[in-house]
């Protein structure tokens, strides 16, 4: 961060030669005193010129307590005979310490006082250099709050036997330095922070250790954040007759939780010091439904160019307000709790703002609409439909809607507010195929229940009748029958009464998929047929292929398995038709099923194997894992138990691929019980 022409500096800073004392209650830190002492050690070896670290991070993350902390044990270790000096820059206060301040005070600790202190800038400049060159024992020189290269680089000294410790909110990438980025602390660690200072005021304090859920829910409302973590201890001790969950409520409930902690000033001053475009950024970012995003959702908020949107990204980065995490190929940028509720509670104070952040929703809402529509379309894509937007194949479809998977959920939540309830309803029917596909029921009934809210509420019958059906979709998937068919009933009463014949045969097709999950055979065999014709008369035969399919588990359910053979083959054949070689898999896994059940073993095998083959191609491994199960049983009942426990064996693997752990686990356990 560049200085601010036109401050008025304060008075010179004093330069401590005893080092300040730890703040009491500091605790974890560990991994991070790790990597740093070893740099102060003045017996390491190293390639810097001159043997500098700067620690940086958010404001209050605690980067003065951990450099004293070093600082501390490094002298302890007798690292440092020839002393120790501490200066506060006051960098982001109203009078930060200039370089020529510091220097007075660096010399005064150094022992030049009086008539020895040269009149000149310059003179002095040279009498520190030579005082630090000609004092042979290491010093430990320790900078504190910096937040401008120019106020450190004229005191670095011109010898490597010396150390240099600084902190700075901002990453000094200007000095050739160590950098060490601080984080907040690991959950733990923050549990410990709030017990620990409990205990300091009161050994008789317990609350920490009678209410630990309470205490761990209070370091997540503080972010993990030393500082913020500090305050809501201090409130604790305030009010040593209430409990922690009072106050883990009262949190909850704040508009602004960085104000009810104390914390806002901290952020009051770095939001101060941005630029304008990167203030508008930081706010935009709050905006956000997750609190880490791709580099393409922050372009959709800023409504700016990309490399502009990187450039003010970068230097959000710089102060520490934006954190970059490494995602694959790609860079996702993190925006940590409380900065989060900072320039959300900004942006709420001003109407303007407000405003700024409504259509700055839209933009992001119609930015994840027209890529997940793109997306959708490449998962349902057949040969001879129109080459989707973007997505060259499936994996790249799914690779998106992975890594954008928290954020398209959570956006649909927007569809409780007018404003955006079309556009996110549009987004939750782009979502449907790919969470079952991922098998995210608990996402999938989310979705679909807020889109059928918002439909119904709109009056948008059509889009109500859609969301019905991905919710009992959704429902059955996740076993859950009864549900399935009072929503799938819903989709084809509200198809019919809008002479939908295209969206009724979809009703349906899924409908009497949970009618044979509830034994109800001929109920199932009825609602197949009557999509088979549904989707005859509106000439869709990738549809008629799921009802004849769909049609032969209902036969074979019934004890009519020629006919459901007979199904499953026209399902097969169709789906070749049409080029869908996942449905074909799908016909041909049925297939073999009914083929073992009339004694036809050989050519069940070869038809489990061909369902295989597809499943490995579509990476479709939880359809891998069942066809598995599959073959092993095949094998078992043909005594042939050394190949069926290794059909069990890959289909465990399959299934953990598939994050699908019981499975997993029984198809293990099968296997166990053949050795």
């Amino acid at each position: 961060m560049s200085g601010r022409p036109g401050s008025v500096h304060g008075p010179v800073p004093v330069a401590t030669a005893a080092l300040p004392a730890v703040p009491a209650g500091f605790t974890g830190r560990e991994e991070d005193l790790a990597r740093l002492l070893p740099v102060l050690d003045p017996a390491a070896e190293s390639d810097l010129p001159v043997v500098i670290c700067a620690v940086s991070g958010l404001g209050g993350i605690g980067k003065t307590s951990l450099a004293l902390c070093a600082a501390h044990r490094a002298v302890r270790a007798g690292w440092f005979p020839g002393g120790t000096l501490f200066v506060d820059f006051r960098g982001y206060d109203d009078d930060p310490v200039t370089a020529e301040q510091a220097l007075l005070a660096l010399l005064d600790g150094l022992g030049v006082r009086g008539d020895q202190l040269p009149r000149t800038p310059s003179a002095q400049y040279a009498l520190y250099r030579r005082l630090l060159a000609e004092e042979r024992r290491s010093m430990l020189l320790v900078f504190d709050n910096a937040s401008d290269p120019a106020q450190l680089t004229p005191l670095v000294p011109g010898t490597d036997h010396h150390r240099v410790l600084i902190t700075s909110r901002d990453r000094l990438t200007e000095l050739d330095a160590r950098l060490l980025r601080l984080d907040v602390l690991k959950p733990q660690e923050a549990a410990d922070l709030i017990e620990r200072s409990l205990r300091l005021s009161d050994e008789a304090d317990d609350r920490a250790a009678v209410e630990p859920e309470a205490v761990g829910e209070l370091a997540l409302l503080c972010g993990h954040h030393p500082l913020a973590l500090r305050i809501a201890a201090g409130m604790l001790r305030k009010r040593w007759y209430r409990s922690v969950a009072s106050l883990v409520a009262e949190l909850r409930r704040a508009e602004d939780r960085t104000q009810a902690l104390g914390v806002r000033p901290v952020f009051d001053v770095a939001y101060g010091q941005l630029p304008p475009a990167q203030a508008r950024l930081l706010r935009l970012l709050s905006v956000a439904p997750t609190p880490e995003v791709g580099t393409e959702v922050a372009v959709a908020l800023a409504g700016r160019a990309e490399e502009e949107t990187l450039t003010l990204l970068e230097g959000l980065a710089s102060a520490h307000l934006v954190t970059p995490v490494r995602a694959g190929g790609d860079v996702r940028w993190r925006l940590h709790d409380l900065v989060r509720a900072f320039g959300a509670g900004v942006a709420a104070e001003d109407a303007e703002l407000r405003e700024e952040r409504e259509r700055a929703r839209e933009r992001l809402l119609a930015c994840y609409r027209r890529w997940a529509d793109a997306a959708d379309d490449r998962l349902r894509w057949l040969p001879g439909l129109p080459e989707p937007e973007r997505f060259a194949d499936r994996a790249q479809a799914l690779a998106w809607l992975d890594g954008e998977r928290a954020g398209l959920v959570a956006a649909v939540h927007w569809a409780g507010e007018q404003r955006y309830a079309r556009g996110a309803v549009a987004l939750a029917e782009c979502l449907g195929v790919y969470l079952r596909w991922r098998r995210y029921f608990d996402d999938a009934i989310t979705v679909a229940g807020l889109a059928q809210e918002a439909a119904h509420q709109a009056r948008d019958t059509h889009a109500e009748a859609a969301a019905w059906n991905n919710l009992g979709l959704a429902r059955r998937r996740a076993d859950q029958a009864e549900e399935a068919v009072e929503a799938l009933t819903r989709a084809r009463d509200l198809c019919r009464s809008t002479r939908d014949r295209q969206g009724e045969a979809d009703a349906w097709n899924n409908l009497g998929n949970a009618l044979h999950d509830l034994g109800r055979a001929e109920d199932a065999i009825d609602a197949h047929t009557r999509a088979r014709d549904l989707y005859r008369a509106v000439k869709d035969r990738h549809g008629e292929a799921d009802a004849w399919n769909n049609l032969g588990n209902a036969l074979d359910g019934a004890g009519r398995t020629e006919d459901a053979i007979d199904a499953h083959t026209r399902a097969r054949d169709l789906y070749r038709e049409v080029g869908d070689r996942h449905g074909e898999g799908t016909a041909w896994a049925n297939l073999g099923g009914c083929l073992e059940e009339t004694g036809r073993t050989d050519e069940a095998i070869e038809a489990f194997g061909k369902d295989l083959e597809i499943c490995h191609a579509f990476e479709d491994w939880y359809g891998a894992g069942q066809t598995l199960v599959n073959l092993a049983l095949v094998h078992a009942r043909t005594h042939r138990p050394a190949e069926a426990r290794t059909y069990y064996l890959d289909a465990a693997d399959a299934y953990a691929r598939a994050a699908a752990p019981a499975e997993a686990a029984a198809a293990r356990s099968f296997a166990d019980a053949l050795t």
